[in-house]
């Protein structure tokens, strides 16, 4: 396994812990700071593991595949939370996920046909936007800039969602007339 799908899977392994330091803050001094480092962590390996399969033409099926799984499965996570905690409007997760179940079922639908769809600008937007947002819901920091930084954050990011959403569908709409 290269260097860029093992970043992959360490930011997968990160989820559990990232999770158990943000629900439990409580518990434990700091929690939030803790689970939003982590949080930082997994999305900066999300940034490296591309740039460096780019570079060093490690590109690889398991990561055109894991990559996008990885990501969703971070910030599907972090979203479930941040509606526990009360951060976050259910609804807004609820389209931000169902988004990702559609492109995954695209995905599948590729992939039986021997397809592998790579994730492309809009999306690669949409998570950059997604995970600025998550990281300043759980810093919050209870001012009145912060709040209006993470409010913008959100709608910007279900925006990018929906427009993602779409481009993905226009530019991928042959997959399924591609059907074995």
């Amino acid at each position: 396994m290269n260097l860029p799908n093992k970043l992959t899977v360490f930011r997968v392994v990160l989820i559990p812990f990232f999770v158990f330091f943000l629900l439990y803050p409580g518990d434990f001094p700091y929690g939030n700071y803790i689970a939003a480092a982590i949080f930082i962590l997994a999305s900066l390996t999300d940034f490296a593991d591309g740039k460096i399969a780019r570079k060093y033409n490690l590109v690889t099926n398991f990561g055109k595949f894991m990559d996008p799984l990885a990501d969703k499965l971070l910030v599907c996570a972090a979203m479930i939370c941040l509606i526990e905690t009360g951060q976050l409007a259910a609804w807004i997760v609820i389209v931000i996920i169902s988004r990702e179940f559609i492109i995954s079922g695209f995905r599948l639908i590729a992939s039986d046909n021997g397809i592998v769809i790579a994730a492309n600008y809009w999306g690669k937007f949409k998570t950059t936007f997604q995970m600025l947002m998550i990281i300043v819901l759980i810093l919050d920091f209870k001012t009145k800039f912060w709040g209006i930084l993470g409010l913008a954050l959100t709608y910007a990011a279900l925006l990018l969602t929906v427009i993602s959403l779409i481009d993905y569908i226009i530019k991928n709409k042959g997959v399924l007339k591609e059907q074995k």
